[in-house]
């Protein structure tokens, strides 16, 4: 078996992307100084920097990578060493301009950006699999090597090419997954409009066409766009593993749902020796904290509940949105061990020196342009410190309460043309129960449709509109098993191919909840609808509604206006052991948390002690011992009740009964026992 931990690192991985082309080989030594002043473990190198290790074809310069390397280990830091296959030299496009990828419109890519790559094309393919040799081959044993890091960022900025190349691999891939033409009419249902093929070489890709193309082309060529990156990261595994044992691979994913959508990793987690995020901010007037929460979460469940590495974060502000604010005094070590909270085994940003040229020369970095005077410097060492004193937390899981299906598949299926309202999405949807759950203090674990969910007292369904009859089938059992469900609207829709499951909505979630969807009746922007429940409580909804039929499920809030007024706006259908919850309107932040309320009940879970709304309470356990992570993301100090005594690792001191931390804050304890 690979190795999963980067070979040599013996604490929290600290550090950062470190890119020391750019500057005079003088400023090496001192860069180095700082690293360890600041206490970095790891840095990222090599990912830029094919055109300067082969400045030709065939011609290679490792002496300036050999000298970086020999500097890190005599000073001991260890490297997460890249292939640099995101970015290929100028010589190599202009001697083959078909390796630029091809939009959808026909427009031809330029070369002067990054991951301007056509994945299908050989030629890039070839100088790949060259490169990663290269490198293999020379620093397999070097004593520095911790960690490999093919490509850069998959998905980003281009996942799919639209040109000939592309679409004879598409014929290819095609007919491995169906094996005969007539197998795709009937997953595309191309007798709709006339578009039925006779042979593989008839079919393209799902280019720009007049008007809505086919949906299941569609969806089928975004999984080929998807499964072509990950056969070119194999690829490269393939050759590090060969010729370097023992190191493990990873590549950089960015599961947060607000900055890759074109990734399925539940799929790449299995390809991976370790699973490392990169997550950035998006100050779109969120509470940012919850993303991140979020992305964590996420990112350890793709690692199958094991720990993860965060291997990009920033410092302070980047530079790539509309608006870049900078990070408030201690945000970022708040952020850096929110993400050790959910399982990462350490902190690392891009990047260690701020650039002075190139795109990014206003992202912050550790060593910021202001130096070593500056505030975020000071942080930068203070954090070296902290994480440190969490060395023993290494290898330990991180706990969680309930469970949030999620599948990219599905997700992709949705954001398809000619859906029943625009205004429905399934990223919105999944950011609002998850932060429902949030805010009640409970951490969460996302899983497949298909995945055991016998561990998860309450599992979610927050947008599922692809569900396939096995996907049906596991949650069914999970409730007859006492397990609690709950599924918001416009799930269970389609199967795997974007066809409506035969019989009436909601197809592979019917038999489970109990009843049937006669219509979906979306709601006009600005409408909204009330809803009542047994109690006389009354909630808010908005976007969406239906006309459903319990058939053994009880109604429990109920439409007193809109369209369906009178019929049941959400459900509960108890089945074998358990119970699953329907919800069919897109209801406000007060009335997910009063549905979570009734449903957590149903799954016996106990509200969460008296804890503020921005506040973290996450565990951490293994050999070493069980953690409480106290993250405190509001401006007034709290104390968090202790249900053990312990210590805390960060100042040092005796804890018991009600933890103190101070606004802003993060404490972590080791309980005793």
């Amino acid at each position: 078996m690979p190795e999963t931990t980067p070979k040599g690192l013996t604490r929290l991985a600290f550090g950062g992307d470190y890119n020391p082309e750019q500057w005079p080989e003088g400023v090496w030594h001192e860069d180095v100084r700082l690293m360890r002043e600041a206490g970095v473990t790891m840095v990222s190198v090599g990912i830029f920097s094919w055109a300067l290790l082969e400045p030709s074809p065939g011609a290679y310069d490792f002496a300036w990578l050999d000298r970086l390397l020999d500097l890190l280990h005599e000073n001991g830091i260890r490297a997460d060493l890249g292939t640099p296959t995101v970015v290929p030299p100028v010589w190599f496009y202009r001697a083959h301009p078909e390796a630029l990828p091809v939009a959808a419109d026909g427009t031809r890519y330029e070369f002067g950006s990054r991951g301007a790559i056509c994945h299908s094309n050989a030629d890039y393919r070839a100088a790949a699999a060259n490169i990663t040799t290269k490198l293999a081959e020379r620093y397999a044993d070097h004593p520095a090597l911790a960690l490999w890091h093919v490509h850069n960022e998959y998905g980003v900025p281009v996942s799919a090419c639209y040109c000939d190349t592309c679409a004879a691999h598409f014929r290819r891939w095609l007919a491995a997954v169906y094996e005969t033409v007539d197998a795709v009419n009937e997953a595309w249902g191309t007798a709709f409009w006339g578009q039925r093929y006779t042979d593989f070489e008839q079919i393209n890709p799902p280019r720009v066409a007049p008007t809505v193309g086919n949906p299941g082309q569609a969806l089928d060529y975004k999984r080929f766009a998807d499964a072509t990156m990950r056969e070119n990261f194999c690829a490269e595994r393939d050759i590090l593993h060969r010729l370097a044992p023992g190191i493990p691979v990873t590549t950089n994913f960015m599961t947060a749902l607000s900055q890759c959508d074109s990734v399925d990793y539940w799929a790449w987690g299995r390809e991976v020796d370790l699973v490392t995020n990169d997550h950035y901010l998006i100050t779109d007037g969120r509470r940012t904290h919850v993303n991140l929460a979020m992305a964590a979460d996420l990112t350890r469940s793709v690692a199958g509940g094991a720990p993860w590495l965060l291997l990009e974060h920033s410092t302070s502000g980047v530079n790539w949105q509309p608006r870049n604010p900078a990070k408030a005094p201690g945000q970022m070590a708040r952020n850096s061990l929110a993400h050790v909270a959910r399982g990462s085994e350490g902190a690392l940003f891009f990047q260690w020196r701020q650039s002075r040229r190139g795109a990014e020369k206003f992202h912050s970095a550790m060593l910021p342009h202001a130096g070593t005077e500056s505030r975020v410097w000071r942080e930068v060492v203070e954090l070296g410190a902290s994480l440190d004193s969490l060395r023993t937390i290494r290898s330990t899981r991180t706990l969680a309460d309930v469970a949030v299906l999620w599948d990219w598949h599905s997700w992709w299926a949705q954001n398809l043309a000619w859906r029943p309202t625009e205004d429905h999405d399934a990223r919105e949807r999944a950011d609002a129960f998850y932060e429902a759950l949030y805010d009640r203090h409970l951490t969460v674990d996302f899983a497949h449709p298909e995945a055991d969910l016998s561990a998860y007292p309450l599992v979610v369904v927050p947008a599922l509109y692809l569900m396939t009859k096995a996907a049906g089938n596991n949650v069914r059992a999970y409730v007859e098993n006492g397990g609690t469900l709950v599924v918001s609207y416009f799930s269970g829709i389609v199967d795997e191919h974007d066809a409506v499951h035969e019989g009436p909505y909601p197809g592979a979630l019917r038999d489970v909840l109990g009843l049937t969807v006669e219509e979906f009746s979306p709601l006009l922007p600005g409408e909204s609808v009330r809803v009542v429940g047994p109690d006389g409580s009354e909630l808010t909804g908005d976007v969406w509604t239906e006309f459903v039929v319990p058939r053994d499920a009880e109604t429990v809030w109920t439409y007193t206006d809109g369209p369906a007024a009178g019929h049941p706006a959400v459900t509960r259908h108890r089945l074998g052991e358990g119970s699953a919850w329907y919800v069919s309107t897109r209801l406000d932040a007060q009335g997910l948390d009063a549905l979570l309320g009734w449903a957590l009940d149903d799954a016996g879970i106990a509200p969460r002690a008296d804890l503020p709304r921005d506040v973290e309470v996450v565990r951490r356990a293994g050999e070493s011992g069980t953690y409480l992570f106290a993250i405190n993301h509001g401006s007034s100090d709290v104390k968090v009740p202790l249900d053990a005594h312990g210590t805390e690792l960060l100042t040092g001191e005796r804890a018991a009964g009600r933890l103190a931390v101070p606004a802003g804050a993060v404490r972590v304890v080791r309980l005793d026992g």
